[in-house]
């Protein structure tokens, strides 16, 4: 389970920008890069390569 206080910590590394947890996709959301980034195992996985892009 991901804890929600880590959003306090991360930021897009693409934009700087705040994320958006949600929960239903297990998925950190940066609205301003439109990029969804996967959590596995309550662990947020920040890279790039693993964003999926939102259309």
């Amino acid at each position: 389970m991901f804890d929600r206080r880590m959003l306090e910590a991360l930021i897009c590394p693409q934009t700087h920008a705040t994320l958006f947890y949600d929960a239903e996709a297990q998925e950190l959301i940066s609205r301003r890069a439109r990029l969804a980034y996967p959590i596995r195992d309550g662990i947020p996985v920040m890279l790039l390569d693993e964003a999926r892009r939102l259309d």
